[in-house]
């Protein structure tokens, strides 16, 4: 009988995630928990399931429902977008009072109750994609083949609301940059009284067209991508509110920012859309300039579609802003994003904020005027706070960990993630009423990170040693940098996450690995933020030079002579550019899923950190890996998902060519069929595999 070993256990679990709750919603009174999770720690199904009085049960298993067929298109790229890897269930949406609850299997629309019954398939004229039901459950809206689109559920009264004018128009559903940039995740609201709905038009027909296809598949042809280019045309949206009596009037929205007192910079066009809600006050947009250094809060007359300003951004650098924001209070306050030398919270009306020091991570949920939202005050940790106006900043959450919550009237739900589990908690009232079962299964490698804060700028870094290690004069180890340090994610945290356990496989091999978050990472203050504003490659390669030799006169027994780097997207950028620019240093890499020429990925990703191309050309190129191919002179594996449409295999292959025209010798490791995102037997286990034996023969001893 074979052993699993870590890749392979790797492989079969999704790396870890499957089994995981996920994606709670809670009712307004706080009695009904509705959330995704799979049937167990290997399943890449996902079921449905609501926690109520204290248990837990079964509201949707689409095995038992016969879903077949294949995905509309637009789904497809909605779960490429979301990095969905399972099938199944994998996501949903409920009514106000979440007694209803609405999502599609295979273009197929289904409702199942909250308070009893079985799931129902809702006929539709079109293949439903991203359905959201109307705040009382009589009607669910869904995008059909572009067309916005209305129907009873009884399943009765089908019709559109509005159909696309051209085959590059789509009413309700996201755009390239939206989704994968901005981190949006839907198109349409509601209206409080089920009456209309705000609806973002995407006009596609400006933006270049790419082309991605299957080469072990020459019979069929490439796919065609609308994908905005660094400096390139975005796709042009609007926004209309659609009426269920068949009136729509559009949004007027503002054609370019005012620059702000003292500014000489040209005014940009608002070209995103980055968050919109309808609450009782009406429907409200928040939108940003393409320079995404100016940003304004509008609220939206319903009736004949003009705006006025609530509130206006800017920064010198970027705007970001906190996820869930902005929000409304009982009270009518709104609650902003504050860079007051960090990333917090700011609640109009009242001049509070977040104290000082705090990284909030996102704005949970408001209820009345309490807020829930997750912060940092030690980058390694995240912990659940609530705010309320008599009691002030509370802390719910203790044990070193990171830990996030969904709320719901008097409920909380803790989603807790420590270095030893994982564990869902259901408050009400402050007392736990249960727990939600996590099915993950633990790794047949333990992990075993030692946290360390290392060098001038403290850099966090997490240290991983081979079990049963001791230091000794004769042995030396070998050091695996293996770092994502790219904005938006950390890997440095106390927490249980699948890296831990690969990092840790990777140190039972012979390795000292180690793991840095630098300038540019989440989690700290704005200016670590913007540290890379206008080179992303620098700074951050500095900051590994910097923390290896820092944690080696620590750990004098690691051996700075034998330095290997790998990393994925960003850190795939990151451990090229590492063994380009300082082969002094780093002695082999693998880059995987790289972005080798910056001009070659979207707009708003691209132009926040490095500018317009045509306006700021030299960030690009210091940052690009294809103009300095020729410096390489170590062993270099590039790895690449040979169907990735967000970091498209051109990287790979323009930079593998550049490096053959500089007579650079390298190792191309293509991934047949597979995305940016690697999963499935046979393929993620194999490539952790192939990764260290490259590493092993790269290594000098």
């Amino acid at each position: 009988m074979t052993t699993e070993d870590l890749p392979l256990q790797f492989a079969r679990t999704h790396r870890f995630s499957s089994g995981t709750p996920r994606d709670f919603t809670v009712s307004p009174d706080g009695g009904r928990v509705v959330f995704l999770r799979t049937a167990d720690g290997r399943s890449g199904t996902g079921l449905l399931w609501l926690f109520e009085n204290g248990s837990e049960r079964l509201l949707a298993d689409p095995r038992a429902l016969g879903a077949t067929g294949a995905l509309p298109a637009a789904e497809a790229v909605r779960r490429e977008r979301a990095r969905e890897t399972g099938g199944g269930i994998v996501s949903y949406a409920a009514d106000a009072d979440v007694r209803l609850v609405v999502f599609t299997l295979a273009g197929a629309l289904w409702t199942v109750r909250t308070d009893g019954g079985v799931p129902r398939r809702i006929p539709t004229a079109r293949p439903a994609v991203a359905p959201r039901p109307a705040p009382d459950g009589s009607l669910v809206a869904y995008v059909g083949e572009g067309a916005l689109r209305v129907v009873r559920t009884d399943g009765t009264g089908d019709r559109a609301l509005a159909e696309p004018e051209g085959p590059e128009v789509t009413y309700g559903l996201c755009d390239h940059v939206s989704s994968e940039s901005l981190g949006r995740t839907r198109s349409f609201w509601w209206s409080p009284e089920g009456d209309a709905l705000l609806v973002v038009r995407v006009d596609d027909s400006p933006v270049r067209r790419w082309f991605v296809g299957e080469p072990a598949r020459p019979g069929k042809a490439p796919r065609a991508v609308a994908y905005p280019a660094a400096g390139t045309a975005n796709a042009e949206l609007s926004l209309h509110l659609l009426r269920l009596d068949g009136t729509r009037v559009g949004v007027d929205l503002p054609a370019a920012a005012d620059p702000a007192p003292g500014d000489d910079r040209a005014a940009g066009a608002f070209e995103y859309v980055v968050e919109a809600a309808w609450d009782g006050d009406g429907p409200r947009v928040l939108v940003q300039t393409r320079d995404q250094r100016s940003a304004l809060l509008l609220r939206i007359d319903r009736t004949t579609g003009a705006t006025a300003p609530l509130h206006r951004l800017a920064d010198d650098a970027w705007l970001e802003f906190v996820p869930g924001t902005p929000a409304a209070t009982a009270s009518g306050g709104l609650v902003l994003t504050t860079r007051d030398g960090t990333r917090g919270l700011l609640l109009t009306g009242t001049g509070v904020r977040t104290p000082k020091g705090m990284y909030v991570h996102e704005l949970l949920g408001v209820v009345g005027d309490r807020l829930h939202f997750t912060a940092s005050e030690e980058p390694t940790e995240a912990h659940v706070w609530s705010y309320e106006p008599e009691a002030g900043f509370t802390r719910l959450t203790g044990e070193p960990g990171v830990h996030g919550a969904a709320v719901g009237g008097d409920t909380v739900v803790l989603d807790s993630a420590t270095l030893d589990r994982r564990t869902v908690t259901v408050l009400r009232g402050g007392r736990p009423a249960g727990r939600i079962g996590v099915l993950a299964e633990r790794p047949v490698t333990e992990p075993r990170p030692r946290f360390l804060t290392l060098g001038e700028r403290e850099l966090r870094a997490a240290l991983y040693l081979p079990g049963g290690h001791r230091p000794a004069p004769d042995t030396r180890l070998p050091v695996l940098v293996h770092s994502y340090s790219g904005p938006g994610t950390q890997r440095v945290v106390r927490a249980a996450a699948w890296h831990h356990a690969v990092n840790q496989w990777f140190a039972d091999e012979g390795f000292a690995v180690l793991t840095v978050d630098g300038r540019g990472t989440p989690g700290r203050d704005r200016a670590w933020e913007t540290a890379v504003h206008g080179d992303q490659l620098t700074p951050v390669v500095e900051d590994h030079v910097d923390a290896l030799r820092a944690v080696a006169e620590l750990r004098p027994e690691l051996d700075t002579d034998r330095v290997a780097i790998r990393g994925w997207s960003f850190g795939g950028f990151l451990a090229a550019g590492a063994v380009l620019h300082r082969p002094d240093v780093f002695h082999a890499a693998v880059a995987g899923g790289a972005p080798t020429d910056m001009r070659l990925y979207d707009t708003h990703w691209k132009e926040r950190f490095l500018g317009h191309p045509d306006v700021c050309p030299e960030n690009y190129e210091r940052c690009s890996l294809v103009a300095h191919a020729h410096l390489l002179t170590r062993p270099l594996m590039l790895v690449h998902g040979m169907a990735d449409d967000n970091v498209v295999p051109a990287h790979m292959l323009r930079f593998s060519a550049a490096l053959l025209a500089a007579g650079r010798p390298h190792t191309v490791l293509p991934l047949t069929g597979s995305t940016h995102t690697v999963a499935g037997e046979g393929v993620a286990d194999t490539l952790l595999r192939l990764e260290l034996d490259f590493l092993k023969k790269s290594l000098p001893g």
